[in-house]
């Protein structure tokens, strides 16, 4: 079985529901990745530790289901600690061999990811273009003339290229975002202290954040939901809430004196048609003044934060400047003449240009703006260095000085076959309640996702209200009988979906209306359930939850995405007489095949 041109979850998923081993898998991607372009990774896991791997994962979980990211590869960008793996940031003379892995790591390892390797960045993650490694630059895939975005530019192209589901990177000053809108992927930088760092090699540690990188804001979305979470030994990790967003957005556009696109026309013309595309989706468009996020955003590289920068390298600069890329150690040691004055004058400018934000948005729910105003060749960039890569952040440095959450989606292609990206930039900790206009924006842009531009996009739940969700599977579908007691207690249908491959269906004997009974059976390889997942208030859930008679009742069920959700589940004591019904797939289909039959 071969793999697909991208790796996406459900694909991924459904390949192993069908038979697709894990060390299968493995071996198919190894194949994969010895024709990949040598420049994304600067060390892979070697074949034997991948295989090992695979083989520790299936005697931990020999069951796809049984981890939420079970048997999907993953890449780490090279400046976050991976034991058995060393740590260049870029910097060959730098390197280190971690003990330990980083937390977030860890947490994805313990979910069941496999890694395959470190890639390649901008050297001590110094950059938003991708040429400043000794390790080469990683291109474009669909323009080797073009930079890839950096500083994860190897995490981006990998997942782009399809060599692994997803990556991880980090995002100082948009390092997270910038590579998405490069390569037709996806970006999610959550907001700053969600995620920890510790064991991550800084950039300016009060503001750097853990990214990541998927086909999709849904893909991405469930892999920072395993990462996020409060670390007690990382002095920067936070406690959150979610944050709500009213259902109609707000989106702040900035208003045209403030839009820059370095004469990139083709740029500006996808802007448009992206705000276009998120008015047609039901936004509220709404020029805001960009002025005081414009400034914060310059102070990350012409202010005191710089010297953050050189701190986080302090001893190894002073011992070997030689090693460092010429570019990343000019930045760096622009620092050396900045003062404690420096840092409190930077520190007051900033504060009163989020007071005069704050005044933005008022106006606003959330952000739409260019992930990058601009995409330069190589050969441009090795020539103008820095002023080119300057242009790149002018729409994303400011997001961690503001506490913000943001995610890059894909937006068009030039008539050049080079593509854009806008990103949605909300307040802190909207993580969740920003993704799923973002996964719409994704979608209704028909780009598909790196290089399959024609992959199927899965939607988002909204999950940033109280709502809780529920799966029906029979007489509660839409249309069916009893739909009525669902919408009659306001309930909304979300999504339709599919469970997990371990579970029977029956049609049970005696009931009015007919009713099915789903069963989970260990071992068990079916073709999975369909499903609809609906949202109730707490108080109309429970009243639901009361009304159901023996020998239903509400239980945890898989889906083939590897979450969870409450739905109907059935006694076994209910099964004699029962018909089983579980190659239909779904309750329609058995219907269906009622009425063909009479």
């Amino acid at each position: 079985m071969t793999l697909p041109a991208v790796l996406d979850f459900a694909r991924l998923r459904a390949a192993y529901a069908a038979g697709l081993s894990l060390p299968d898998m493995v071996e198919a991607l190894l194949e994969r990745l010895e024709g990949a372009d040598p420049a994304i990774f600067i060390t892979r896991t070697a074949p034997d530790a991948l295989r090992a791997a695979a083989a520790d994962l299936l005697a931990r979980a020999p069951e796809p289901n049984a981890l939420p990211l079970w048997g999907l590869p993953f890449a780490v960008k090279d400046n976050i600690d991976v034991a058995g793996l060393p740590t260049t940031a870029g910097c060959p003379d730098f390197a280190y061999e971690p003990t330990t892995d980083a937390p977030v790591m860890a947490r994805l390892r313990a979910a069941g990811a496999l890694v395959i390797g470190k890639t390649n960045l901008d050297q001590f993650a110094t950059g938003l273009n991708g040429t400043r490694s000794p390790h080469g630059a990683p291109r474009c895939v669909f323009d080797k003339a073009y930079v890839s975005g950096g500083s994860s530019s190897g995490s981006g192209v990998a997942v782009a290229a399809g060599l692994a589901a997803f990556s991880l990177g980090t995002d100082t000053a948009g390092s997270g975002r910038v590579p998405a809108a490069f390569n037709n992927i996806v970006g999610l930088k959550p907001s700053p202290g969600r995620v920890p760092t510790s064991g991550v090699v800084p950039a300016c540690r009060s503001i750097d954040v853990v990214t990541v990188f998927a086909t999709s804001v849904a893909d991405g979305l469930e892999a920072c939901r395993v990462a996020e979470g409060f670390e007690p030994d990382d002095p920067f990790s936070r406690r959150f809430r979610e944050t709500d967003l009213p259902a109609r957005l707000r989106l702040g556009v900035p208003a045209e004196e403030e839009l820059e696109f370095f004469g990139n026309d083709a740029y500006r013309t996808l802007f448009d048609a992206g705000i276009e595309r998120a008015r047609s989706l039901g936004a509220e468009i709404v020029p805001f003044d960009y002025r005081p996020f414009r400034e914060a955003a310059a102070l990350l590289y012409e202010g005191p934060w710089v010297a953050e920068r050189l701190h986080a390298v302090l001893p190894f600069i002073d011992r070997k400047p030689e090693a460092m890329d010429a570019t990343v150690r000019t930045i760096i040691e622009g620092a050396r003449d900045m003062s404690a004055v420096d840092a409190f004058a930077g520190r007051y400018r900033l504060e009163a240009l989020r007071r005069e934000a704050e005044r933005e948005w008022a106006k606003v729910d959330a952000l739409l703006l260019p992930t990058s105003p601009d995409i330069q060749t190589v050969e441009a960039m090795e020539a103008d260095p820095i002023a080119l890569n300057a242009r790149f952040g002018r729409y994303t440095n400011f997001a961690n000085f503001f506490g913000c959450a943001a995610i890059a989606v894909p937006a068009g292609f030039t008539s050049a076959g080079l593509p854009f990206g806008v990103q949605l930039v909300g307040p802190q900790d909207t993580d969740e309640a920003l993704a799923p206009f973002a996964a719409r924006l994704q979608a209704a842009a028909s780009t598909g996702a790196g290089l399959d531009r024609a992959l199927t996009l899965p939607p988002v739940e909204d999950r940033s209200s109280d709502d809780i969700a529920i799966a029906v599977v029979g007489a509660h579908l839409t249309g069916m009988p009893l739909n009525g007691e669902l919408t009659r207690l306001g309930g909304t249908l979300a999504r339709t979906a599919r469970t997990a491959p371990g579970y029977r269906f029956y049609a049970l004997a005696g009931t009015v209306p007919p009713k099915p009974g789903l069963v989970r059976e260990a071992g068990f390889q079916g073709p999975g359930i369909e499903v609809e997942i609906w949202r109730l208030s707490p108080d109309s859930f429970g009243r639901f939850v009361a009304a159901i008679p023996q020998p239903l009742g509400i239980g945890k069920i898989a889906l083939d995405d590897g979450s969870q959700v409450s739905g109907f589940l059935c006694e076994a004591a209910a099964l004699p007489g029962a018909v089983e019904i579980t190659e239909f797939g779904g309750w329609r289909n058995y219907v269906a095949s009622l009425a063909r039959a009479a």
